[in-house]
């Protein structure tokens, strides 16, 4: 179908295998290729099965798109269709022999864009036929992206078959909410019973920052929104069980009690736990909520990388982040540990392209033979926990050598491995949360003297960057700014306590001696996932907000039933610092988004609603007519809308109004709020963010998640599941003779 004209060659060429040359006339579209495509689809034709009404492609299907185009209405061709039965390779990926028209797309996307080479060819000639690498199923990373890529029905996903047309649903591009890479996934949605159901997940426009590439969780793992054990009702504790209420109540009795612990003792009696999965918005609406309603720093979140310590590294220095469309394209780039393949699915494709398109020169140390070693230009294998050392001696520090020398790699290597990364202009230097704390400085210490050179640190999750940036730390405001020292944060909010406040791991410890008496947790599951004893809160009033009952919210006194990041609208910042949109694509009912929840818990309170969230027409201004303007009493945020075109928000529930506010007030978040309303990404930055801090290596505790696992929301995916356990099939019983 690419066939084209090529002036002096003796007939039509294939466009998609003959290289461009000095002075080439070609004709894209004339009668004679218009004949020749029409030949072409006529030969196809003939024995393609003619099942268009219950194939899953119907509709968006390639070869029926040529079809009309071309006005094959009728063959010349007479085959004997192949009748063969549906094959299921995976849990995921199913395989209908007869409808392939061998074109081999999955073929080469498997093999040189996603480097797994799970799929081959068998056969020659017309007796060809699409194989997996395991004979009758597949072992592969379960991407999905030969689904995507099929132009027939021949490839289908076990997600989405049978059940549903494509212009039935409503498609909606919003950001993944698994791993930190910020992939635009366009999820499919219909109507049912219980709101607006996600059917399916895909990314075929080739919008986002990941083009048409998505890993198994963002194609797939959506259906822990569908799951039967998601919550829908509030939960108050009666009688030591939790019971259905309603949100009126729930919302009555949490105001209550959390206003008479901060009037009674104090806001430092008030522990707040914050997600790096909830929007920016709500990130930076929970820290306010947390320092002027509740009167408490006490504030923290999983912290999966140490975002504070790279801030303070960059303190008064250009910015050099880099950004995850600057993988794509840099000469050069180094990482350190970590493993992009399995954690980063995005970050490893663009360095796989990058490397296949523009010849990047990839060099790698780590701990661990990671795949992307096949691409690298140089691979360093260190010993296991010495990547800081291997910072460190990058800076300049030769003593570090002893450390992570070996037989293979002597000190002689390593100076030569370091003189080559500082000739290497605009290198990219990536890492992991294996170098945290001071040490990050030697990687800032090591780039500065490398022209053009950008870092990136990587995050675990959806918002880990968003929820450092937004101010999830007792010490921290947004920005990286201190509590501790008076600035515009305080001057905005007023009464922002000053005195830092407690860590989870301090907050575990007052709530063990009595000094905590209440605990209020969104969107994460600390019990879990650092495994406290659940009895550590036994005399704490502990809110949870979640989508399950997760092992935090067993032991809480009131559960709120929360949407996830495909049921609300917003912003999210990837690992790089790449704001992008957030969509609401999904609904269940009985749910309410974590914004609308903090709001009402604020209300409940008896707060101004208004000093919390800016919405409605805002502050009148005596601009000097009767008495003068006095000092401060303008609205600001008001004046800020005007100069930026903006229009005042007029619901509290609206995301967008704390967007303006974040827009206004946190450096590097001053981006172009019309290239993100267009669905498009901006790129963040630290220079001009707070002094940051450096805080206990130990508070950081990375999620270790693979391809196939996503912390609580992996766990009740039943794709993910499926997949594991289809790895994992244990030989079954055979009875002794």
């Amino acid at each position: 179908m690419c066939l084209v004209k090529i002036e002096k060659a003796p007939k039509l060429q294939t466009a998609c295998t003959t290289f461009i040359g000095e002075g080439m006339v070609v004709t894209t579209e004339s009668d004679e290729i218009h004949q020749a495509r029409k030949s072409t689809v006529e030969i196809l034709l003939g024995n393609h099965p003619l099942d268009c009404p219950v194939c899953d492609a119907g509709g968006e299907c390639e070869l029926q798109d040529m079809t009309f185009s071309y006005g094959a209405a009728e063959s010349k061709y007479i085959d004997a269709k192949n009748h063969k039965e549906e094959q299921q390779w995976s849990p995921v990926v199913f395989f209908d022999r007869p409808r392939c028209i061998l074109c081999f797309r999955c073929v080469r996307v498997c093999g040189e864009g996603m480097d797994v080479w799970a799929l081959g060819v068998q056969n020659r000639g017309v007796s060809s036929i699409i194989a997996p690498n395991q004979e009758d199923h597949l072992e592969c990373e379960e991407c999905g992206m030969c689904i995507d890529i099929c132009p027939v029905g021949a490839l289908t996903s076990g997600a989405y078959r049978y059940k549903t047309r494509p212009w039935e649903m409503k498609h909606v591009g919003t950001t993944c909410t698994h791993c930190a890479d910020g992939c635009k996934t366009t999820l499919g949605v219909r109507r049912s019973d219980t709101g607006m159901e996600i059917v399916r997940g895909d990314n075929r426009d080739k919008s986002g920052i990941n083009g048409d590439f998505l890993c198994i969780k963002g194609r797939y793992a959506f259906d822990f929104a569908n799951h039967e054990d998601r919550l829908t009702q509030p939960l108050i504790r009666k009688n030591g069980r939790l019971t259905p209420s309603t949100w009126e109540e729930a919302f009555e009795l949490i105001g209550q009690r959390f206003a008479d612990v901060r009037d009674q003792v104090g806001g430092q009696a008030i522990g707040v736990f914050g997600s790096n999965r909830t929007t920016n918005e709500e990130n930076y609406l929970l820290q306010k909520f947390a320092r002027v309603v509740l009167g408490s720093n006490n504030i923290d979140h999983h912290r999966t990388a140490d975002f504070p310590a790279l801030a303070a590294a960059l303190a008064g220095k250009p910015d050099t982040t880099g950004s995850m469309r600057g993988v794509y394209s840099a000469p050069a780039i180094l990482v350190i540990g970590n493993d992009p393949t399995e954690q980063h699915p995005l970050l490893a494709w663009q360095i796989r392209n990058n490397v296949r398109l523009h010849q990047l020169r990839l060099y790698l140390i780590n701990s661990q033979s990671i795949k992307l070693r096949r691409q690298a230009t140089s691979f360093v294998q260190i010993p296991a926990g010495s990547e800081a050392s291997a910072a460190a001696f990058l800076a300049g520090e030769e003593g570090a050598v002893d450390v992570i020398a070996t037989e293979e790699n002597n000190r002689s290597a390593w100076t030569s491995l370091r003189e080559k990364l500082r000739s290497e202009a605009n290198l990219i230097i990536i890492f992991g949360s294996e170098i945290r704390g001071g040490d990050i400085a030697n990687v800032v210490k090591f780039a500065s003297g490398i022209q053009g050179a950008k870092i990136v640190c990587l995050g675990d999750y959806a918002n880990s960057r968003g929820a450092a940036d937004m101010g999830l730390f007792p010490d921290l405001l947004p920005g990286y700014q201190r509590a501790s020292e008076i600035g515009k944060f305080h001057e905005e909010w007023g009464g922002v306590p000053q005195v830092p406040g407690l860590t989870l791991p301090a907050m575990v410890e007052s709530a063990k001696s009595g000094a905590l008496k209440a605990f209020y947790v969104v969107g994460s599951n600390p019990i879990g996932r650092f495994g406290i004893d659940p009895f550590v809160f036994s005399n704490s009033f502990v809110v949870v907000q979640d989508m399950f009952l997760t092992e935090t919210a067993v032991i809480a006194d009131i559960v709120l039933p929360a949407a996830n990041a495909y049921e609300k609208s917003g912003t999210f910042t990837n690992t790089c610092g790449d704001l992008q949109l957030v969509k609401q694509a999904g609904e269940v009912t009985g749910t309410k988004s974590d914004f609308e929840m903090i709001v009402r818990i604020a209300g409940a309170m008896g707060f101004d609603i208004r000093r919390l969230v800016p919405f409605g027409r805002g502050t009148g201004v005596d601009m000097g007519q009767s008495r003068g303007a006095q000092s401060g009493e303008a609205d600001r945020h008001a004046v800020w809308l005007e100069a930026n075109g903006l229009e005042p928000k007029m619901n509290p529930f609206d995301p967008m109004a704390i967007l303006d506010e974040i827009q206004r007030l946190v450096p590097g978040y001053d981006v172009s709020r019309m290239n993100i309303l267009a669905g498009n990404d901006e790129h963040t930055r630290l220079s001009g963010s707070g002094p940051g801090a450096l805080h206990d290596p130990e508070l950081i505790v990375p999620a270790h998640d693979g391809l196939f696992s996503s912390g609580t929301l992996g766990r009740y995916s039943r794709t993910l599941n499926s997949v594991i356990e289809n790895r994992h099939k244990q030989p079954a019983e055979v009875a002794a003779d």
